[in-house]
């Protein structure tokens, strides 16, 4: 039996840019073993699998190394296979339903994949043990949203500069590590480091801006925003915040098409 396979760049509008996400359409749900061996074999920041019920679509992610409880690129990877491949009509809402992060949704607004998350506001923290050594920056503020840390830098070129010590980045208790800072062609700049997840440095994070929106809607007074995460692949983010919830809207294009035989 084959099990047809996409690979889509997410966040981006341009081929080769943005965050490559692999998506497997599953007729039934796979083994956990099974999906994590196709992503350690996909070898990209996130693989999704998407399984078809009565209701919408069952959604898991798989890194090289873990299951995750939340992504964005993949879902919006997702929502655009399902739309451009037939799975679902061009004007219809996916409702994916997650083990960990209850129901997202996704539907077309403005020319863009809008998808329906979580907030998760930041609470400020003293910075964990080797955090700072391994960044290499003195932060303005260090905060925590879920399983992650958010850290304040004081501008923009600081975070574009940023050259962080992977290995001891992954050392530090947390998934993932953003640095964040305002930003002048758009409202803010971030990168995203998740070496204890088997990613070194992820090229555009649908999940961090659920923490980076909240934070940025307080100190800048606005719901509405556009980020840009500065990896070197780089990638658009535009966030509105919606009481406890993250709207995250961004484009996506298909890549590779094809099938897994084994």
């Amino acid at each position: 039996m084959t099990t047809p396979i996409w690979q889509v760049d997410a966040f981006t509008d341009e081929p080769f840019r943005g965050n490559p996400a692999a998506v497997c359409i599953l007729e039934n749900p796979a083994d956990e073993d099974r999906m994590q061996k196709i992503a350690l074999e996909m070898n990209l920041s996130e693989t999704a699998f998407v399984v078809p019920r009565g209701d919408g679509f069952e959604l898991r992610w798989f890194t090289p190394a873990c299951e995750v409880r939340l992504c964005g690129h993949a879902t919006l990877a997702s929502a655009h296979v399902l739309w451009t491949e037939g799975f679902v009509e061009p004007s219809d809402q996916i409702a994916f339903h997650t083990l960990h992060s209850g129901t997202l949704t996704a539907r077309r607004a403005g020319g863009r994949i809008e998808l329906d998350f979580p907030a998760r506001p930041p609470e400020e923290i003293e910075p964990p043990d080797g955090l700072v050594e391994a960044l290499g920056l003195e932060p303005v503020l260090v905060a925590r949203a879920a399983r992650d840390i958010l850290v304040l830098a004081k501008d923009e070129a600081t975070v574009r500069a940023l050259s962080p010590d992977i290995s001891r980045l992954g050392r530090v208790e947390a998934r993932g590590v953003m640095v964040t800072a305002a930003a002048e062609e758009v409202d803010f700049v971030s990168r995203f480091f998740a070496p204890a997840a088997g990613v070194g440095e992820d090229p555009v994070t649908g999940s961090a801006h659920c923490a980076l929106c909240p934070f940025w809607a307080e100190r800048l007074g606005k719901t509405s925003m556009v980020g840009f995460q500065a990896s070197p692949r780089g990638g658009v983010v535009a966030v509105t915040l919606s009481g406890d919830r993250v709207l995250l809207g961004g484009s996506a294009v298909t890549t590779l098409r094809g099938q897994l035989l084994v």
